[in-house]
């Protein structure tokens, strides 16, 4: 499980959204869930994620902030020289960084 401790620490200030950014683009790859945000049946490439902060709530426990997720999605397939084709890839997700440990889910939001 990923601690984003940073986040927690500079929750309730102006750096909140921005720590949040760094830590969450800061990840070690295939921490976050992107497969499920392709759109197009490729996989995703962790190298090149760079995040949104779109909406903060403050619950009791938790503290809860929806991102949007920009990312490389690497399609294998018919492309000119059978070299993979890279789309920009994109999903939100909704993140929960537990108030007392720092644990934090990650889950991405379908429509």
């Amino acid at each position: 499980m990923s601690k984003l401790s940073n986040s927690l620490r500079d929750w309730n200030s102006d750096l909140f959204p921005i720590t949040l950014k760094q830590e969450i683009e800061n990840l070690e790859a295939g921490t976050l869930p992107l497969m499920m945000g392709v759109s197009h049946g490729g996989i995703p490439d962790d190298k090149t994620v760079s995040v949104s902060v779109l909406k903060v709530q403050d619950h009791q426990t938790c503290i809860q902030a929806d991102v949007g997720v920009f990312f490389t999605e690497i399609l294998a397939g018919c492309s000119c020289g059978d070299e993979p084709m890279a789309m920009h890839g994109y999903c939100e997700m909704q993140v929960r960084v537990d108030k007392t440990t720092a644990d934090t889910v990650f889950e991405v939001m379908t429509e």
